[in-house]
């Protein structure tokens, strides 16, 4: 029986396979960017997680996400915790001779250099200025303002989304329209830079089927972390609705592998990033 597809943003495209030849690697660089693996001056346009997130969840051709998901906002939080844990500006506590778990591990502030990305640097500081620490879990509802302290509303970052869409506006990648909805007139971000969406889409449809690796570890911990935040934000099937049913099989068999990995386990591994680990934690648990 073939598998039940939701994905609605993206067309369905008649080739048996949605996979484009290979691209340039992404590395793990001190800022966590792609880079862009060639000879020459090009460089490619460099995208934070919580970028790549919104662009698989954005419509095309409307530029605007869904107005039935209710995931990408916590999501986006996360992928902000991710990203400063992958550039090393948040670290978890150490564990002493009583083991915490990652969830009960607090967020500590680690090193206060600017990223240059105005949302990270605003999550980074209300990070540094917190005390006592915060534990990672507790930090994504902060900043997504779900909160009844009244006292800790000012962690929240607002306008996330339409943030998120400028900058990709001064990257080139969106451009900014107005729609009337009848009852009201609302800001869009249509895509004018297919090329750069296309490059999201392919990362995440080869890390689970022509680059499957079939151990975490050995995946790169951006591209990692973006199947995981991409799912949590109920933005990944978009990634995959290109796919000839076989592909889409297999590429979600593999996303259920590495959702049903223990992030405890994981985190404890040589080189793991443990903020990283955390916050698949917190989204899958």
């Amino acid at each position: 029986m073939a598998t039940r597809r939701t994905g609605q943003l993206v067309q369905r495209s008649t080739a048996s396979s949605g996979i484009m030849p290979e691209d340039n690697p992404d590395i793990e660089g001190n800022e966590g960017y792609e880079s862009d693996g060639e000879s020459g001056d090009r460089k490619e346009t460099r995208l934070t997680l919580m970028e790549e997130v919104l662009l698989l969840g954005l419509k095309d051709k409307e530029g605007y996400t869904s107005f039935w998901n209710d995931c990408i906002s916590s999501g986006l939080r996360g992928c902000m915790m991710i990203e400063l844990g992958l550039r090393g500006r948040i670290e978890l506590e150490k564990t002493g001779m009583r083991r915490k778990s990652l969830l009960n591990r607090r967020v500590l502030f680690k090193n206060d250099n600017l990223t240059g990305d105005v949302l990270l640097d605003e999550a980074l500081k209300h990070i540094k200025e917190t005390d006592p620490p915060d534990t990672a879990q507790n930090w994504i509802e902060l900043l997504s303002g779900e909160t009844w302290n009244p006292l800790k509303l000012r962690y929240q970052l607002r306008n996330v989304r339409e943030r998120l869409a400028k900058n990709l506006v001064e990257k080139g990648v969106l451009t900014t329209e107005k729609q009337n909805f009848l009852l009201f007139d609302m800001t869009t971000h249509p895509l004018v830079d297919s090329v750069s969406k296309q490059r999201v889409v392919r990362k995440v449809q080869e890390a689970v089927l022509s680059k499957w690796v079939n151990d975490p570890h050995r995946m790169d911990k951006r591209t990692l972390s973006l199947i995981y935040l991409a799912h949590s934000s109920d933005v990944l099937e978009n990634a995959f609705a290109p796919l000839s049913d076989d592909d889409y099989e297999l590429a979600m068999k593999r996303v259920k592998d590495l959702l049903d990995l223990e992030p405890e386990e994981q985190a404890q591994k040589p080189n793991a990033n443990e903020v990283m680990w955390c916050v698949i934690s917190a989204f899958i648990k």
